[in-house]
């Protein structure tokens, strides 16, 4: 596997599913000024690479990760998702965007307690309109490829925590969103269990045409992506893009 560096975090190739150029966040401080997370981020993600973003605690990781979602607004700079200014949609509209183009999967799975794992992920095909046959069989299909045939009726109570995680990546992947965003995704794991969820991570891009970020402290995850980003002073401050021996 070798480096190289890539320019202003973005890849080659095909336009971008998710883009901040020249993104800054700022929070209402203590003191009555401002604490400044994000100055300048630049970033673009397309389909089918694993994105790994790194750097230390307070850096802005979750923050960009955040912005690139649509579930936060940059105080400066622009935000694209699926090639759209998220500053140029009110609320509804751009709630609407990220649930079509954007699934979440976070350290704690945030699975429904009272359903099983296949209505948890159907919950957002019924939300969106998909007659329940149909979300049914779609939820059953992503569980089996997920390696959760035989667990797909369990409540998350009576799942481990890494077939819980999976359920959760299944529920980021029923709408066939064009991005999935992990934060953290196994930090609430053991090593075995972590080790089959990188496995699973390095896989998804390629085999669903995702763009797919991962934030992340684990490094053996972050050697899976395709390019690994650092965040310091809040901006991106090192691009490095892998390529695999076979290719």
């Amino acid at each position: 596997m070798s480096h190289a560096l890539m320019p202003m975090g973005v890849s080659s190739g095909a336009s971008a599913v998710l883009e901040a150029r020249g993104v800054r966040k700022e929070y209402p401080g203590g003191d009555g000024g401002v604490v400044r997370v994000l100055d300048g981020a630049d970033l673009a993600v397309h389909r089918g690479e694993m994105v790994a973003i790194v750097g230390a605690s307070g850096s802005g990781k979750s923050t960009l990760l955040h912005l690139l979602g649509g579930l936060e607004r940059p105080s400066a700079g622009t935000v694209l998702l699926g090639g759209t200014p998220v500053d140029a949609l009110d609320d509804d509209a751009l709630a609407a965007l990220r649930n079509r183009t954007v699934g979440f999967v976070f350290q704690f799975h945030h699975l429904l307690r009272e359903f099983s794992a296949l209505e948890n992920v159907m919950f957002p095909l019924r939300i969106g309109g998909i007659a329940p046959s149909e979300a049914k069989e779609r939820a059953a299909a992503l569980l089996e490829r997920l390696g959760m045939a035989q667990r797909m009726h369990h409540r998350p109570s009576e799942l481990s925590g890494g077939e819980q995680q999976r359920a959760a990546v299944a529920r980021a992947l029923a709408a066939e969103p064009a991005a999935l965003l992990a934060d953290e995704p196994s930090g609430n794991l053991d090593q075995g269990n972590a080790e089959r969820l990188h496995d699973l991570f390095a896989t998804l891009a390629s085999e669903h045409g995702l763009g797919l970020v991962v934030v992340t402290h684990n490094l053996v995850l972050a050697d899976r992506a395709d390019r690994v980003l650092t965040l310091e002073g809040g901006r991106v401050v090192t691009r490095a893009a892998m390529e695999r021996g076979d290719n």
